[in-house]
């Protein structure tokens, strides 16, 4: 019987490119999303990169519109599969709030959904004995660190209440798993920073309300729907003084989630901690020359102060998700800058 797999968030940007990772490997996906309404074009192009006929389609991939928040639409998905004598083999946790400004600027929204919406989730698959969960974690749980690299054994030191909800759940999780040690298989995945979009040009990073994600902003100045790019700081102790960071191809990252499920369902119960980056630095101002060479594009840019909570380096050491997991990134810097482009293109096209 094909494995069903619960995707909670599962039309955001990262959501959208771990289905089709997940559709390629064969399973079969709910997903719960609170804005199912306004992305039918996006199941569409899923639809159309993993070439599945309609019938197909509808077959493997079920859509729900519905909060974590929202026990009663929880229980609703899990009851679904349970009345079919089926269950969720694992649940793929990315649902929540992202943004490190709002999350200074609107703490309890933070807490309340990236926290409480978490410990809801866990309720409702605790009851139908479903636990097997991989958790979209976040670097930010680190904090400021001096470790040019950071490995998964570091105490986590978040500055910012989005980097303490993340914290929080994976220390919630901790807890949920040593409470049944015998059962639970838990796998906290430590996003460093995702960016590009899936290389057929259909899928990718919009910038939301209130976004601050470098690598929409490229793409809007790119196109000439915004003037510059800011870039918050240039007094960082790096070698051009602006802010470096560990960027991954957003595949590398969506195949990233199906390895480490495969991984906990075919072992034994067990909590682990991975980061997943490509263990390579680099800085905004390198990353915004690396984008108009491969593009052949002009990026303007100013120099503003640096955010509040905001951090300096942050680079994966990534040895440990490739060793349990046998989980290499592959595609390079320019290849993301290359697909990011060719997804914003595409979006200027179709309007």
């Amino acid at each position: 019987m094909t494995k069903k797999i619960l995707l909670t968030g599962g039309i955001g940007y990262i959501g959208s490119h771990i289905c089709v990772a997940l559709l390629e490997y064969g399973y079969e996906i709910s997903i719960l999303d609170s804005d199912i309404k306004n992305c039918s074009e996006i199941v569409k192009n899923i639809s159309k990169i993993t070439e599945l006929n309609h019938k197909k389609f509808k077959q493997r991939i079920s859509l729900y519109e519905g909060d974590i928040r929202d026990k009663k639409i929880l229980r609703e998905i899990f009851l679904k599969l349970k009345n079919k004598g089926d269950k969720f083999s694992a649940v793929i946790h990315l649902a929540g709030l992202k943004s490190v400004s709002q999350s200074i600027k609107n703490p309890l929204d933070y807490w309340d959904v990236n926290v409480n919406g978490s410990i809801n989730l866990l309720k409702v698959m605790n009851e139908f004995c479903c636990k097997t969960i991989i958790f979209s974690s976040s670097a930010m749980v680190y904090g400021s660190k001096k470790d040019l690299k950071l490995d998964e054994s570091l105490r986590l030191n978040p500055t910012n209440p989005y980097g303490l909800t993340k914290a929080t759940v994976e220390k919630i999780l901790e807890t949920v798993f040593l409470s049944e040690l015998d059962y639970w298989k838990v796998c906290n995945l430590r996003y460093f920073n995702p960016i590009g979009a899936h290389f057929s040009g259909l899928i990718g990073e919009k910038l939301g309300l209130n976004g601050s994600n470098i690598f929409p902003l490229l793409n809007l100045v790119a196109s000439g729907k915004k003037k510059l790019i800011k870039i918050y700081g240039n007094d960082w102790p790096t070698k051009d003084g602006t802010g470096i960071r560990d960027y991954i191809h957003v595949m590398d990252l969506a195949y990233g989630h199906v390895i480490a499920m495969e991984y906990l369902l075919s072992n034994k119960s067990q909590q682990i901690n991975l980061n997943i980056g490509s263990g390579q630095g680099t800085t905004v101002l390198e990353l915004i020359k690396i984008y108009q060479r491969v593009n052949n594009c002009s990026i303007p840019y100013e120099f503003c102060e640096r955010r509040e909570g905001d951090v300096g380096i942050l680079v994966a050491d990534n040895q440990l998700a490739k060793k349990i997991l046998n989980w290499n990134p592959t595609r390079s810097i320019e290849e993301m800058c290359k697909d990011g482009w060719n997804w914003e293109k595409n979006q200027t096209k179709l309007s």
